[in-house]
């Protein structure tokens, strides 16, 4: 990381510490603003909030490593994570990871070299009963077949630069 984008990082960090306070209460919002903002969670930026909030920064690197929806490793403009429930397994779900993996090129746990996707599992989403169910970001897709992959994916590519919303099931 470059020495002004440090420079930035650290700005924002303390921009976010103002907003949301200066001690463990905030730990978890910071991180979520780090996380949405750049993707994932580095290690400088890890530092930077141990240091404004005054704890030790393996506290931080330890919320950072527990919670599914935190990442140290940079992920892809668009994070997929399908669902992996029994519900979804039943509803046909290896197919939806097949078509996903196959339309991106990649695996779970990986992301396009592009840095435009991601592709991780879920253990719930919260839909059991709209299955196979999937997140886009923090933008929920219900009901998701083959056909609709596809056209979640171009949505995607046509709105690259534009973070999804969340707006519900569709």
């Amino acid at each position: 990381m470059l020495a002004t984008e440090q420079q930035r990082l650290s700005a924002e960090i303390l921009e976010m510490a103002d907003r949301y306070g200066r001690d463990r209460c905030a730990l978890m919002p910071i991180l979520q603003t780090v996380q949405e903002r750049y993707h994932h969670i580095s290690d400088f930026a890890m530092q930077e909030v141990a240091n404004l909030l005054d704890i030790h920064p393996v506290e931080v690197y330890s919320v950072v490593t527990f919670y599914a929806f935190l990442k140290a490793e940079k992920l892809g403009k668009f994070v997929i994570r399908l669902c992996r429930t029994i519900s979804c397994d039943m509803q046909d779900k290896d197919r939806v990871a097949r078509q996903l993996e196959n339309d991106l090129g990649i695996t779970f746990g990986q992301t396009t070299p592009d840095g435009k996707f991601s592709l991780e599992w879920a253990n719930c989403v919260g839909m059991c009963d709209q299955g196979p169910a999937l997140l886009v970001n923090d933008q929920v897709f219900t009901k998701v077949d083959c056909h609709k992959v596809h056209e979640i994916l171009e949505g995607c590519r046509r709105s690259f630069g534009v973070h999804p919303t969340a707006k519900g099931g569709h």
